[in-house]
């Protein structure tokens, strides 16, 4: 029987709904794996990075299965696991190191992005506030984080003229400013299929029945706190009456960001529109959030693979495949 280890994040005790969140995903992998005839075993990274995954190397796993999201709690320098299992030539899935480093940084993708052709919502650095145009509506961001970590309603703010309350104790390397788009928001989800990835179904983040002061975005709250207002009027819908150049669009626009980035196994794009309806990449997501209830595993099932089928085509396209 093929051996598989499940590498993941350990949650500290006081951890917040997000960082927990790892949990669920093992538990989904490990179940798709052993309907797959895998031997699963886990390991939780502790202190010693680089001594782990060195004896990770000397263990006989047929390939190792990453669902590692920060490393001593910092997603900055994430991509320090997968350079290390790159390092040891330990087969592994989900993106290999560059592209877990140029997707955890926003604004380096975001001009990668820019350079490419691929539409962006113009940012600025926190300390060139003072370019910002009167009247406008903008959304401060963090650099490194995902999961709408640092991000609320207060977040999205209009300019007049003066430094906003909110930079006060933001800096460039952690925070940036992004031109807020008044549209509707799109999560499209990709996954290996043999030469070329499949594009999912588009789900649209619908807000229903938020206030006309409430910014229609996927707040923390939205995204983390069951009982929050945000969290039960924020709906995942693949019903939506976008049309088919649209979803077209979407799609090629996923492709290009998947060979952009050198995403392989699983991505998740984000897209948000302008009022007139333009589309514009918020976010490309290497390794997404894989839990049972997250958008990317609502995806796969709404076009009709199983989880064997899921976990089946992200181990088809690992990195330092043994041969």
């Amino acid at each position: 029987m093929d051996r598989c280890l499940i590498l993941y994040n350990s949650p500290a005790d006081e951890a917040l709904a997000d960082e927990i969140d790892v949990l669920e995903q093992v538990e989904f992998v490990s179940n798709g794996l052993r309907e797959l005839g895998y031997k699963v075993d886990y390991h939780g990274l502790g202190n010693d990075l680089e001594k782990e995954i060195f004896a990770i190397s000397k263990s006989g796993y047929d390939f190792v299965f990453n669902l590692v999201e920060a490393v001593y709690g910092y997603a900055e320098i994430l991509h320090f696991v997968p350079s290390l299992l790159n390092l040891w030539k330990i087969p592994h899935s989900g993106c290999p190191a560059d592209a877990a480093f140029i997707t955890a940084n926003k604004v380096y993708s975001k001009k990668l992005m820019k350079l490419c052709g691929i539409p962006i919502a113009e940012n600025h650095k926190i300390s060139n506030w003072r370019e910002l145009t009167i009247g406008k509506k903008y959304i401060l961001k963090p650099v490194w984080e995902d999961g709408s970590v640092g991000i609320n309603e207060d977040s999205v703010f209009i300019y007049e003229g003066k430094k906003p309350s909110i930079l006060e104790d933001k800096v460039d390397s952690h925070w940036f400013i992004e031109n807020y788009l008044d549209g509707r928001e799109f999560n499209v989800s990709i996954i290996a299929n043999r030469k070329e990835p499949l594009v999912l179904p588009p789900a649209e983040m619908t807000f229903r029945d938020y206030p006309e002061n409430m910014p229609k975005i996927v707040s923390y709250k939205a995204k983390w706190e069951e009982n929050s207002f945000q969290y039960k009027q924020s709906v995942r819908s693949f019903d939506t009456d976008i049309s088919e150049y649209t979803i077209n669009k979407m799609r090629s626009i996923a492709i290009d960001c998947w060979h952009l980035f050198n995403l392989h196994g699983y991505a998740r794009i984000d897209m948000r529109t302008n009022k007139e309806g333009k589309l514009f990449v918020m976010e490309a997501n290497a390794n997404p959030c894989i839990s049972a209830d997250s958008g990317f595993v609502a995806a796969c099932f709404h076009h009709g693979l199983t989880k064997k089928e899921i976990i089946a085509n992200i181990i088809s396209d690992l990195n330092n495949p043994k041969i």
